[in-house]
């Protein structure tokens, strides 16, 4: 039976535990912690920042893949040059670890992306501010930040002092977007391709709150570009697993990139029940070499929406017995405010009530209901 050991404990190593089940895969977790969501098939506890830990953990599995990009290059380079297979690689990781050689590397190879530019110290910072259009503008810690966190929307430089002190700041040009998209796709080793159709993502205070699959009213067109443009990164980048190329849509219907993540993906968890194959099982599949799985949907229209803060045991069983075609996937994360502990999936074929359902669900397993 083929090993693969996922680097973090959070829920995307959870949520491949059933996936790795099916494909007969034996998954081991190295968590960050006791109690992690991914505790289940935790084999190890403790720091993936050292490089003893990880590669002891390494050498006991066949493949190596992570729950999050968080752990240093310094890390695993070492770890992949001792043999150990790791998807994606240390090099193709860094892009989501680092926005700035991210950034770099997509102007490389000619994708799309905002006016960017980095402050590197006060003295420099006005001029880059100009490049980019101007204030306001979006300052982004290149390391470290997710779901809104080390990001901000500036209209001075008083705004970003704090950081400018500390590093180097990625600045980029605040899009006049008219919606933002995710291109979710997956990739093999050898070059085997497979997209999902792009989902739009809705964002609340820079969290995303809902994800509807596939996005409303695209043409064919537009699907074949997208299909173009995430292959393009995909290959240029030699990823193996779930690619999440994240984008900004502008009102001429062309699209700037925003982010990208190489693993399983928030827009990406509605396919679990609208896709015959998972992302989480497309990924690991992707990881251990075996051929990828079809991303047909299976029904016309889902949508998924986040639950944050925290899970209410009573109000989740009020959700199943008022919303039982809803999908309720607990993270099995402690409560706190702005936090994402679960998601709720409905498909179906009518796109206003599965929104209204969701929602209804979402609320009362929130407690809020």
């Amino acid at each position: 039976m083929k090993k693969v050991g996922v680097i973090g404990g959070g829920q995307l190593a959870r949520m491949m535990i059933p996936a790795a089940i099916n494909l007969g895969l034996e998954l081991r977790v190295f968590a960050e912690a006791e109690g992690s969501p991914a505790g289940l098939a935790a084999t190890w506890v403790g720091d993936y920042r050292d490089l003893e830990q990880v590669g002891t953990f390494a050498d006991q599995v066949d493949f190596l893949t992570f729950d999050h990009e968080h752990v240093p290059t310094k890390v695993l380079t070492p770890v992949r040059d001792s043999g150990v297979v790791i998807a994606p690689s240390p090099e193709a990781l860094t892009l989501a670890h680092d926005k700035i050689v991210m950034r770099k590397t997509l102007a490389r190879i000619s994708v799309p992306q905002p006016r960017w530019g980095v402050i590197e110290t006060s003295v420099s910072s006005a001029a880059t501010v100009d490049e980019v259009g101007g204030f306001p503008c979006v300052a982004k810690k290149p390391v470290g930040g997710y779901d809104g966190k080390g990001v901000r929307v500036i209209d001075s430089l008083e705004d970003i002092e704090d950081w400018i002190a500390e590093g180097p700041v990625l600045v980029e040009e605040k899009v006049p977007f008219v919606r933002e998209l995710a291109f979710v796709s997956a990739r093999r080793q050898g070059g085997e391709w497979v997209p999902w159709l792009p989902v739009e993502t809705r964002q609340v205070n820079g969290v995303c709150s809902e994800v509807i699959a596939p996005a409303p009213e695209m043409s064919s067109d537009f699907i074949e570009k997208a299909n173009t443009l995430s292959r393009q990164i995909a290959d240029e980048a030699g990823i193996v697993g779930v690619l999440a190329v994240e984008v900004f849509e502008l009102a001429d219907g062309s699209v700037l990139v925003n982010e990208l993540a190489m693993r399983p993906h928030n827009s990406g968890h509605v396919f679990t029940e609208l896709s015959t194959t998972s992302q989480f099982e497309q990924h690991l599949r992707a990881v251990a070499d075996i051929p990828l799985g079809s991303p047909s949907f299976t029904s016309p229209v889902g949508v998924m929406v986040n639950i944050l803060g925290g899970i209410d045991s009573a109000g989740k069983e009020a959700a199943w017995r008022s919303v039982p075609e809803a999908k309720i996937h607990d993270y099995g994360k402690a409560a706190r405010a702005g936090r994402k502990v679960g998601h709720v999936v409905v498909i179906g074929s009518d796109l206003p009530h599965l929104l209204a359902r969701a929602e209804e669900a979402r609320s009362l397993a929130n407690g809020s209901g």
